[in-house]
């Protein structure tokens, strides 16, 4: 019989088990946050202040979205090889009590964000909700649910912009969406692979199955294509001069990047990566070193 740990006198145990169930490694995605400010070339420390009020309003609603999702998806979880062994689905925290610290946590990060600015309340409210809503319905949804993810990571860096005031491109939203849309079907292929290997005809809770592996990875591979060219057109344009003296490192970071996102649909194909993408990325070797060279090139263009 399963142990579930009552919610009671604040004890560690419970407190260290709904951490863990509030998925803390997956706040790296909220990083994304910062990108407006760093494109921008932004050393405002009032600006960065604000940029990390709006992480952790954000880490706040998507720990919540995540207990609700693993509340909803408990049957699911327990017949999955992987899921089956998250708190809420091993019985760990009862469902009463994650629910309850999923209306705290997202009551915490709505708060936050209002405290702030408006517009950054704004945009964490439309985050949350679009995260409830996929948790409860939009993830059954064939192709919409990739849409809604890829559209998520995007929000984030809208929120960013709109804690600080800084405009954000037609450029990096173009970029961003194609490349986080693409992201998205390189983790929903991982998956339609993983059910072939396990003899299984479909995602449970899904709208896929194991057959569509092949148009999710050509959808996947044409939106990293499309992120590619949307990079290619932005460093011919001229807003490139406005903000970097000497644009032509810019130009490598090109085929670095595509050779990047090429090399994680690859992995992809020889089941080689086990977990969420971005995730993955960052314990993966290869992809920290192109990472930290497209840095070096931006920062070189700057001087």
């Amino acid at each position: 019989m399963k142990k579930v740990i009552a919610l009671g006198g604040g004890s560690a145990k419970f407190a260290f088990v709904i951490f863990r169930a509030m998925r803390p490694r997956q706040w790296l995605k909220n990083t994304l946050v910062f990108i407006p400010l760093l494109a921008a070339h932004s050393h405002n420390i009032y600006l960065w202040g604000k940029c990390i009020v709006s992480f952790v309003s954000f880490c706040l609603c998507a720990s919540s979205a995540y207990l609700l999702n693993d509340v909803l998806d408990i049957r699911h979880d327990r017949t999955h090889p992987r899921k089956k062994f998250r708190p809420i689905a091993a019985g760990l925290v009862s469902r009463k009590n994650a629910i309850f610290a999923s209306m705290f946590l997202g009551g915490v990060g709505l708060f936050l964000a209002s405290s702030s600015e408006r517009e950054l309340f704004k945009i964490v409210g439309l985050y949350f909700v679009l995260t409830v809503l996929y948790s409860m319905k939009l993830k059954k949804m064939l192709l919409i649910d990739v849409a809604v993810l890829g559209g998520l990571y995007t929000i984030r860096m809208i929120g960013g912009a709109a804690a600080t005031g800084i405009h954000i491109s037609f450029w990096l939203l173009s970029f961003s969406f194609f490349l986080f849309l693409s992201l998205a079907l390189l983790k929903r292929h991982n998956e339609l692979l993983r059910l072939e290997s396990e003899n299984l005809s479909n995602v449970p809770g899904r709208g896929y199955l194991s057959s569509d592996s092949i148009p999710v990875a050509i959808f996947g591979i044409a939106c990293a294509v499309i992120s590619t060219l949307v990079l290619m057109l932005y460093y011919n344009s001229g807003d490139v001069a406005k903000l970097y003296p000497s644009p032509m490192p810019l130009f490598f970071i090109i085929p670095f990047f595509f050779i990047w996102i090429a090399r994680l649909w690859l992995l992809s194909f020889r089941g080689k990566i086990d977990e969420d993408p971005l995730l993955h990325v960052s314990k993966d070797v290869e992809s920290i070193l192109i990472i930290a060279i497209c840095i070096i090139l931006a920062g070189v263009a700057t001087i």
